[in-house]
């Protein structure tokens, strides 16, 4: 196993809440009141579909609005990975991550292992654009048992309740989280953050027109089958736990680019430099992650990291 790569779940599609679109001449992303499900092919008019997603489609009157799936793991914090982390814009590599206790972070002399006090308590978070940032593998559709489809969100609602109820299913089941039949669905709630406008999360159940004791007796009939096959969940979740521990950051150059186009858009796709950030109602460009880091390290009077 190669030293420093991050050995992360095979990704065999992709899952939104929503998609980017082109106005005025940039990227911008449109948040939407239903899931897609992509490959991990993109077009001119964005990613492909899946073919997936027109099936699950048909059953659902057109709005996608919940995807039966089951996890890859038994371990709650296998399935959904969650830190503080802080992007370069402009490449989409990470430069630091963090779990509010410590973070890594990536400067001019490498990689250091620094205190993490979270994005409201850190400088460098508050200057650089710190959140949090998630991602989720689950298993859609009966294909490929070991092939995920992904779904990245920097929602402190879809982070904070899918992580409940992963941790939650998990107890409840007597640890077999991995042969749980359950659903993503999508939720609306309105805040005055959202200025009472709905907005839109992900939440993780138990499908619909099951209840919750009979999940649990048919995910004991499936590891009941599992074991009598030779099939060894934990040997899985241990083969997981040390794939991703192999490297400093999970996300590498080749995610860099779908970390740009879901969360930074509007500053990639071969605008020039000069004019990313800008717009014609005369709003001052947004700074780069290295002039922000710089500014940050004058306050401190250190070099930027």
């Amino acid at each position: 196993m190669l030293k420093g790569l991050s050995i992360t779940p095979p990704v065999i599609g992709r899952i939104s809440i929503g998609r980017v679109v082109e106005k005025n001449g940039k990227r911008l992303p449109e948040k939407d009141d239903q899931f897609t499900l992509t490959s991990q092919i993109q077009g001119r008019d964005g990613w492909v579909l899946h073919p997936l997603d027109e099936m699950l489609r048909k059953g659902a009157n057109g709005k996608l609005r919940a995807i039966p799936v089951r996890m890859l793991f038994n371990d709650p914090n296998l399935n959904l990975r969650a830190e503080y982390s802080l992007f370069d814009r402009e490449t989409g590599r990470p430069v630091c991550v963090g779990n509010g206790e410590t973070c890594k972070r990536m400067g001019d002399d490498g990689l250091a292992t620094l205190p993490c006090p979270s994005p409201d308590g850190c400088g460098f978070g508050k200057a650089c654009g710190c959140k949090p940032y998630g991602r989720l593998n689950v298993i859609v559709g009966d294909e490929d048992e070991m092939g995920s489809f992904i779904f990245r969100t920097t929602s402190y609602n879809s982070i904070r309740t899918l992580a409940a109820r992963l941790h939650y299913f998990g107890a409840v089941s007597g640890g077999l989280l991995a042969c749980l039949p359950l659903e993503l669905k999508l939720r609306g709630k309105s805040t005055t953050q959202s200025y009472r406008s709905a907005i839109y999360y992900v939440d993780l159940g138990v499908r619909t027109g099951s209840a919750l004791e009979t999940a649990i007796a048919d995910a004991r009939e499936l590891d009941d089958r599992r074991r009598t096959a030779g099939f060894n969940q934990a040997a899985l979740d241990e083969a997981a736990r040390l794939g991703f521990s192999n490297g400093a950051f999970e996300d590498g150059p080749e995610e860099a680019a779908a970390v740009v186009d879901e969360f930074y858009p509007e500053t990639t796709h071969g605008e020039p430099k000069s004019d990313r950030g800008g717009s014609a109602t005369g709003e001052v460009p947004a700074t780069t992650l290295r002039d922000k880091l710089d500014r940050q390290a004058a306050l401190l009077g250190g070099k930027a990291v």
